[in-house]
């Protein structure tokens, strides 16, 4: 089972990121989001499957209007070509069904519930890879997306991203709301600078897999028991520590790069 599930997340990703026509696109989605469902409900813990619950129907609400939007383009131009969205009413639904997908806000509320109710690593497959292919269909489609309503719910997921999660003692939440934080640093850019939309994601996936990965190994899901591992595993708390802060963007670590850049290109 744990096979068929990997083989159909990587078989998912790689129909919808090289996919040109929307039915392909939208298929490879629905293979992702069928393939996580069960990674997240197998613990058969009561919050794993309301997390799996929210999961499902945001996903499934976003594809349904993916496909709408896929197809009321293709009735007004007449192909189906992912690249040649001209129609506004499509652009439109289709940055709301995108922005659900990725959660960004203001649909960003399932993400947090979904981090905390699934395993540290299901949890950093959700932010990484399930991040993708809508990032991946944002790119191709980022020439007819409107501007002023990305940089309005890039403003607001990196707002409600940071203050949202200094409230917070779960450490997947305080992750779930840096996943929101980062995702409105990539939608700002992605109309005047595609490249460093993904040069963001990869280096965001690469830090928050070693995050997921050192908190794995060490069992750590609180902020109480993260204030006492470091008598245990003192070199990978120390690394963790690092890690973090580079994820937050402070200047000597890899984590500023990409808001460096993005804050050049926008002034």
């Amino acid at each position: 089972a744990k096979l068929i599930t990997l083989t159909s997340l990587i078989l998912g990703t790689t129909i919808t990121i090289s996919s040109n026509h929307w039915a392909m696109a939208w298929a490879g989605l629905e293979i992702n989001t069928l393939a996580i469902i069960p990674t997240i409900s197998k613990s058969h813990h009561p919050r794993a499957i309301e997390a799996t619950v929210k999961y499902f129907l945001t996903q499934a609400a976003a594809s349904a209007m993916i496909l709408f939007a896929s197809t009321t383009n293709a009735w007004t131009t007449g192909q189906w070509d992912i690249t040649q969205l001209t129609n506004p009413t499509s652009c439109l639904l289709l940055t709301t069904a995108i922005a659900m997908k990725l959660g960004l806000a203001p649909f960003h509320l399932w993400f947090p519930e979904t981090l905390q109710g699934s395993s540290l690593t299901t949890a950093l497959l959700l932010s990484t890879l399930m991040k993708f292919p809508p990032i991946s269909i944002l790119l191709l489609t980022s020439n007819s997306l409107n501007p002023s309503l990305m940089t309005l719910m890039a403003i607001m997921s990196t707002a409600l991203g940071g203050w949202t999660g200094l409230n917070q003692t779960q450490i997947r939440k305080i992750l779930a709301f840096s996943s929101i934080s980062h995702l409105g640093w990539m939608t700002i850019i992605i109309i005047y600078a595609p490249k460093l939309t993904l040069l963001t994601f990869l280096l965001y996936t690469l830090l928050t897999s070693s995050i997921f990965l050192s908190l794995n190994s060490s069992n750590t899901t609180k902020l109480t028991t993260l204030l006492t591992s470091w008598t245990k595993t003192p070199m990978l708390n120390t690394a963790l520590m690092l890690t973090l802060l580079s994820l937050a963007g402070l200047p000597p670590f890899t984590g500023f790069l990409p808001k460096w850049l993005i804050i050049q290109e926008l002034t």
